[in-house]
């Protein structure tokens, strides 16, 4: 992929792909008014970030069919579009988040094998891409189909070529092994960072003892450790911002979680302090 800067890369798992140690995450892209959003966002800055992103050498993004409901995929869609082909990053994406028309209500996660089949046609069409590069189930499934079942559907549009490559996200190590015993499971993308470390004492050593990829998210927990937090910041999140209800962000954490992040400051700019 041409780039007007170069990033080591590493090589995903088993697969043929090299991807870059960064990637971006299009979580927030996908706005507010929803379960899980950040507020309301700039559709236009969110396609420049991704396009800055991808011209300072990153080169893959991740994304899911849910952020938004479907908006963060259609951003993403329109960022491709706007690059030369040559630069166009790869894309990752997820599935198995059925949302309802109350978009503040808790979407399904549903890993019926025909669900996944739809969502995946959906998600083809809002990126306007003809093969998404990885995809994964973005929750384990609670409508009680076996996920041997649902990891048979994902084999099957992966021989179809639908997508290049296929994984999980917030899998544990006792569903991981099932799928694996179906089909190679490519990647793993569980939550971890500074704060959230238990991913390493579990599925990150499964991972590694199986060549699968990982890929984690929120390594900065949701924006704490990114040195740009503070108290009346968080204070002053948007009403629909999912943060506001998080933990992390609430006492008696909030004040530990900033206190590391204001503690990492030399490691995170060395020399400037």
């Amino acid at each position: 992929m041409a780039s007007n800067a170069e990033l080591p890369t590493r090589r995903l798992g088993r697969t043929d792909m090299e991807i870059t140690p960064v990637g971006l995450g299009a979580w927030a892209i996908g706005g507010g008014g929803w379960a899980y959003g950040w507020g309301p966002q700039d559709d236009r800055a969110s396609i420049e970030a991704i396009q800055h992103a991808v011209r300072s050498g990153i080169n893959w993004v991740d994304t899911a069919a849910v952020y938004g409901y479907g908006h963060s995929e259609e951003v993403v869609g329109q960022a491709l579009r706007e690059l030369p082909a040559a630069e166009r990053p790869l894309v990752f994406t997820k599935g198995g988040m059925r949302w309802y028309a109350d978009r503040m209500r808790e979407p399904l996660r549903n890993l019926q094998p025909a669900s996944i089949r739809a969502e995946v046609e959906a998600s083809l069409s809002r990126l306007g891409v003809e093969r998404i590069d990885l995809y994964q189930f973005h929750w384990p499934d609670e409508t009680g189909v076996p996920v041997e079942e649902s990891w048979a559907e994902m084999v099957r549009l992966l021989e179809e070529g639908k997508v290049r490559a296929i994984g999980v996200s917030n899998f544990d190590v006792q569903l991981l092994g099932r799928s694996e015993a179906v089909h190679h499971v490519d990647s793993l993308q569980p939550p971890f960072s500074l704060i959230n470390r238990s991913a390493g004492g579990s599925v990150i050593p499964w991972a590694e003892a199986h060549h699968t990829g990982v890929i984690v998210y929120s390594p900065m927990q949701s924006g704490l450790l990114s040195g740009s937090f503070t108290a009346d910041r968080v204070a002053a999140l948007a009403e629909d911002d999912w943060r506001r209800r998080n933990p992390e962000f609430t006492a008696p954490r909030l004040a530990r979680n900033l206190a590391l992040a204001d503690w990492l400051r030399p490691i995170r700019w060395p020399g400037r302090e």
